[in-house]
C-alpha cells in the first residue's frame, strides 16, 4: 500500500488489526505515530529516507516475504509533499509485490500546518477511501510518476465521493 504522508492516519485506521507493516521514522514524531500504528493492530519497522532507511527496507522485505502486507508513506518523512521517494518502488521490485495507491479524504477534518498538511478526520465525519489499481514495479522512475498520478486520481475521486 502506498499513501501520502499526510493521509496515513485515516488509512491506517481503516486497515487496523491486519498486521500491516509500516516504516516509521526513528525520530520523536515517527515513534509517536509508530505507537498509534501498533495500538491499531499493525506493526512498524524503524527507519526513514534520512536515517536507517536501508535497514528498514530490508526488514520490510523480510516481512513481505513472510506474507505480511506493507504500507508506505510515499513522500515521507520530510517530503517534499506529494513527491514519491524511491523506497516503495525499490521494495516492490525486490519482492515482486504490486504497488497499491490508496488515498483518504474526510468531509470534516483538522489539517496541520506541517509540511505534509496531515489530515485528522473530526469525530463523526465521513471518510472516502479510494484504492487504485495495483501497479507493478518495472521501471523505477516511471513507477514513481505513475504512483503520483494514481494518487492524484484517487484524491480527485475521493473528493467527488464526498460532494
Amino acid at each position: 500500500m502506498t499513501v501520502w504522508h499526510g493521509r496515513i492516519l485515516p488509512v491506517i485506521w481503516h486497515f487496523r488489526n491486519r498486521g500491516v507493516v509500516v516504516m516509521a521514522s526513528e525520530n520523536f514524531d515517527g515513534q509517536w505515530i509508530a505507537r498509534i500504528i501498533e495500538r491499531l493492530g499493525n506493526r512498524t519497522v524503524a527507519g526513514s529516507t534520512s536515517h536507517g532507511g536501508a535497514r528498514a527496507l530490508i526488514a520490510m522485505k523480510r516481512e513481505i516475504e513472510r506474507g505480511a502486507p506493507a504500507a508506505f508513506a510515499l513522500d515521507g518523512p520530510r517530503g517534499p509533499a506529494r513527491v514519491a521517494q524511491p523506497g516503495a518502488v525499490w521494495l516492490a521490485g525486490a519482492t515482486g509485490s504490486p504497488l497499491l495507491p490508496v488515498h483518504a479524504e474526510a468531509n470534516r477534518c483538522w489539517t496541520t500546518k506541517s509540511w505534509d498538511r496531515t489530515m485528522v478526520p473530526k469525530p463523526f465525519s465521513t471518510v472516502a477511501l479510494v484504492i487504485g489499481a495495483p501497479l507493478s514495479a518495472d521501471d523505477k522512475q516511471e513507477q514513481s510518476t505513475l504512483l503520483e498520478e494514481a494518487l492524484q486520481r484517487n484524491e480527485t475521486r475521493a473528493r467527488q465521493i464526498l460532494t
